[in-house]
């Protein structure tokens, strides 16, 4: 094969013939905070862009915040930050409103304190006894009144029969006496009388449904209410004599309720063909009889 002939060299002094053109120098990278290249260098290629860090998952008591981090062809932005949630700062009025917050909780906490307080001390306040100045002596039968009977009685009984009780929850108090009539040998009736003191629970609704309904439980009773007496009264009366029978008895309760305080006082005669006394007192006199004594005894009940 033949050789090509070379081509002449160029005049020395020739008109200069146009090159490669110049770099230009390089740019000295300028110092960032990113790990990525600045802007003046050349974008890495796709092959060396480092891969996005995974977020751990989130911890049972940790909050997990993520930052924008870089975007694929976007070498500038800020990398992910991963942990809890930042603390506000207390400097300046951040302080301020955190004191006030913090002002806000403790007033909150005092305000329901005190209330609570005023529930517990009213609630203690209404649930508190109404006892009137009433009180349940350990000798009722020396602190009662039953002289209206005693015209008609006139051997009274001299030995009584009492009994007192005294509870956290009920202070009671009880009589009960022999009524006999001149001459007679034995007791021509009975009288009972009772005082309970309710120092823990109110006993309105229970009394007003025994007494108003007793003739309703009770076969052959009558009841009537009694006015000013207590805060309610109801009489109870039995009479199962007929005409000049000499048999049957006579039946009479008075029962009252003062506030948490009750009271009755109870009169019975028992007639027989062996029972000397053939004309005990009506019913309507025996009624008269037990209003006025309970309303002497319990003013000398009180305080």
């Amino acid at each position: 094969m033949s050789t090509p002939p070379q081509q002449p060299a160029q005049p020395a002094d020739g008109p200069p013939q146009p090159g490669p053109p110049a770099q230009p120098p390089s740019v000295p990278p300028q110092p960032t905070a990113y790990p990525y290249p600045s802007p003046q260098s050349a974008p890495p290629s796709p092959q060396s862009t480092p891969p996005v860090p995974q977020a751990p998952p989130p911890g049972p008591f940790q909050q997990l915040t993520m930052t924008a981090g870089p975007q694929p062809g976007n070498p500038y932005a800020q990398p992910p930050q991963y942990g809890p949630p930042p603390v506000p700062s207390t400097a300046g009025g951040s302080g301020a409103a955190g004191r006030a917050v913090l002002w806000a909780v403790v007033g909150a906490v005092v305000a329901s304190a005190a209330w609570a307080a005023g529930v517990f001390l009213i609630g203690a306040a209404a649930n508190a006894a109404d006892l009137r100045g009433y009180s349940a002596p350990s000798d009722l039968c020396s602190r009662a009144d039953y002289s209206s009977f005693e015209d008609e009685y006139t051997a009274s009984d001299s030995t009584p029969t009492h009994s007192s009780l005294k509870d956290r929850a009920l202070d009671e108090s009880y009589c009960s006496a022999s009524l006999k009539k001149s001459g007679s040998s034995y007791a021509d009736a009975y009288l009972s009388i009772q005082v309970d003191l309710h120092k823990k629970t109110d006993p309105a609704p229970e009394f007003t449904a025994t007494w108003k309904n007793y003739e309703r439980t009770h076969t052959g009773y009558d009841v009537g209410t009694v006015e000013d007496i207590g805060d309610e009264a109801y009489l109870v009366t039995q009479d199962t004599t007929t005409g000049t029978s000499s048999a049957g008895s006579r039946y009479a309760t008075l029962a009252v309720r003062d506030g948490w305080v009750t009271y009755t006082m109870s009169y019975s005669a028992y007639l027989s063909s062996y029972d000397p006394d053939k004309d005990p007192p009506k019913i309507d006199e025996v009624s008269d009889w037990l209003k006025t004594d309970t309303r002497n005894t319990l003013d000398r009940l009180k305080n």
